[in-house]
């Protein structure tokens, strides 16, 4: 099944084009307007001059305000940041704590030893559909993403995979996917995070890290998705209820946004 394509990019980690991703019924999302990555911090414009090329205006960050000053983002020239952070003060067991769980084995299986770890990342997909603060930070996004004017828009967090996956999701829905595509792009971001992360999960297992651990945490998994859909199904009966309820879209940009988002094939 298509996904998005990868960017060859040197130092901005699993930065994809979403452009051109099969919708079904002839439809395709449109190229040149969407791309999703991990943190900019280490974008360096001298070694990646084709992500100045991509002519990007906008970097929406969806990252907490401890990530964002441990790790600020370098901007293409030319774009502007906007913040829409999804996991706000209170993370939890999270995404947002990926490298600080890989950089402490202990704390890693006392905080998700026994088992518990997909499970309670599980929760944090969930809370990502269900937490307000998380439902102004993706209505935030969405409302940006119809402007034409901020576009092309790059979205990320820290690795491009929790809070960016749900991001590409609910827009990949909006846009007319079928679940069994947006389930193929959440996945696809493995190699690209495994890759990226290999020498802090290496570290990790040799500190006798819990190796199932390390892959409840690196990687997108199925259930994570299915767990972020399914409290969007129980909530509000599925994504019009989400949009409309959950997130507070007002029905113009939501029309706007499936109108500009697919073309015919």
């Amino acid at each position: 099944m298509q996904t998005a394509r990868a960017v060859p990019a040197a130092t901005v980690v699993n930065l994809r084009d979403l452009g051109g991703i099969a919708l079904g019924r002839g439809r395709r999302l449109r190229q040149g307007i969407l791309l999703r990555s991990g943190q900019l911090s280490g974008y360096d414009p001298e070694h990646d001059t084709g992500v100045a090329a991509l002519g990007i205006r906008t970097v929406v960050d969806l990252r907490t305000a401890d990530e964002r000053t441990w790790a600020p983002d370098r901007l293409p020239t030319g774009a502007r940041l906007f913040v829409a952070d999804v996991l706000g003060d209170n993370p939890g067991v999270s995404p947002a704590r990926l490298r600080a769980l890989l950089g402490d084995p202990d704390g890693a299986t006392a905080a998700l030893g026994g088992g518990r770890a997909e499970e309670l990342f599980a929760q944090t997909y969930r809370k990502m559909v269900l937490a307000p603060g998380a439902a102004a930070a993706f209505r935030a996004l969405m409302e940006t993403v119809a402007d034409p004017r901020a576009r092309p828009l790059l979205f990320h967090c820290a690795t491009g995979k929790g809070r960016t996956g749900w991001a590409t999701a609910l827009l990949l829905l909006v846009a007319g996917a079928p679940r069994d595509v947006v389930r193929a792009e959440f996945l696809a971001v493995n190699r690209a995070v495994r890759a990226a992360l290999e020498p802090l999960v290496r570290r990790f297992l040799d500190e006798g890290g819990d190796p199932d651990i390390a892959s409840a945490v690196v990687d997108a998994r199925p259930r994570y998705l299915e767990a972020a859909l399914d409290a969007m199904d129980e909530r509000w009966g599925g994504l019009d209820g989400y949009l409309r309820d959950g997130l507070r879209l007002p029905p113009a940009v939501v029309e706007r946004l499936r109108d500009d988002l697919a073309v015919p094939v």
